[in-house]
């Protein structure tokens, strides 16, 4: 494999910054949810050495400039990933992420089909079309930043009938969404939010019914943006794909954890 480095930049695009975890061992990309970073990939990646986990921080998150954020999409951000793949020449290569980070492993494995081996779509908030219902509340604090100040924008948004509503039905995803108003620049998150709120994989459920590659699904139940439903619905469509129920965050972060990482190694050990 070709030496990596920190810092990446596909042509004409921004530099995105790139979370390498080293060593010899089988090399995964591994990529993460909205407003995210590489520390949610090292978290939930197993720390074993037969795996080599990749994370290239998508534009306007991590250390990873944002450029035009009119771009933001995630289309562009799986682009940037096949740049990434095809300049360090990794085909074919397991795939996956977590949350918007599976939609971009989705996508990548349906309209770049040589160059994923294997697919790992955790927490899915998406199955195919765009704008489900679901992101309503990453649209909301999106618009919210937008067009208040960070503390008048958490304000109206503890207001809402959504945050009363995700007190009692998923207290995790709450916490996420109470993160996004101290997140910097707030701009950049604004239009995040808004972007890919209303944006999908960019894949048909006939696309998941023509794909040939294994797949892990991992889904959990307490979760509003990231429905257990969602992630059945894709293991119904997927041919080649299991999945794999965890602990809900909501109830331990440390079984989740645990549970996510049992599932993971699982998986990637069939293909060493």
């Amino acid at each position: 494999m070709t030496e990596i480095s920190p810092k990446f930049s596909p042509t004409g695009a921004p530099v995105l910054n790139v979370d390498d975890a080293g060593g010899k061992g089988l090399p995964v990309i591994f990529q993460h949810g909205l407003c995210g970073d590489a520390r949610q990939t090292i978290e939930a990646f197993p720390q074993d050495p037969r795996f080599r986990r990749i994370t290239i921080e998508a534009r306007g998150h991590g250390g990873s400039e944002a450029g035009d954020p009119t771009l933001f999409s995630v289309r562009t951000f799986a682009s940037d990933v096949a740049a990434f793949i095809d300049a360090h020449q990794l085909a074919p290569i397991v795939v996956g992420g977590i949350s918007m980070g599976a939609a971009i492993a989705l996508h990548l494995a349906v309209q770049r089909p040589g160059i994923v081996q294997g697919l790992i779509l955790a927490r899915p908030a998406w199955i195919a079309a765009s704008a489900p219902a679901n992101n309503i509340p990453n649209a909301l604090v999106g618009r919210l930043l937008a067009e208040l100040s960070q503390e008048d924008a958490r304000k109206a948004f503890e207001a809402s009938e959504i945050a009363r509503l995700l007190v009692e039905k998923a207290p995790d995803n709450l916490a996420s969404l109470r993160g996004f108003f101290s997140r910097e620049p707030q701009a950049t998150t604004a239009a995040l939010l808004q972007a890919i709120a209303v944006d999908g994989p960019g894949v048909s459920e006939e696309d998941l019914r023509n794909l040939e590659i294994p797949t892990l699904i991992i889904g959990h139940d307490i979760d509003y943006i990231h429905p257990l439903s969602y992630a059945a619905a894709i293991s119904q469509l997927i041919p080649r794909s299991q999945l794999v129920l965890v602990t809900p965050k909501a109830l331990s972060k440390t079984a989740y954890l645990k549970d996510f990482h049992t599932a993971v190694t699982n998986f990637l050990e069939t293909f060493l």
